[in-house]
């Protein structure tokens, strides 16, 4: 389930980047209309590969609950971090890139 959490957190910082404002803030540059489109697409697929992963770990029933579990904690994560350090955002989901083969190998493992 860390992998499917390490994807909603991608995700929700890929579709937050890909707001003007939210990227003024955090890059400090003009955000431009194809980078915007790609990462609105990388954050919808983030999203979804991590439902992806979730399906296949565990039954459907328990899959489904843990995933909206990882949504809303990523989710709550991303709105507390962007209101008091907007730039531990992006830290962490570089961390999160970093995590991500690991915890994917850990999940094949087990």
């Amino acid at each position: 389930m860390l992998l499917a959490t390490l994807l909603c957190y991608l995700g929700f910082t890929a579709l937050c980047l890909s707001m003007s404002r939210h990227y003024l803030d955090l890059v400090g540059g003009v955000l431009s209309q194809t980078r915007s489109r790609g990462l609105k697409l990388f954050g919808w697929v983030a999203l979804l590969v991590s439902l992806w992963v979730a399906l296949v770990s565990t039954s459907i029933g328990q899959a489904l609950v843990q995933w909206f579990a990882a949504l809303m904690s990523s989710a709550f994560l991303l709105i507390f971090v962007m209101s008091y350090w907007p730039r531990l955002a992006l830290s962490l989901a570089g961390i999160g890139v970093l995590l991500a083969p690991v915890a994917a190998c850990l999940q094949l493992l087990a």
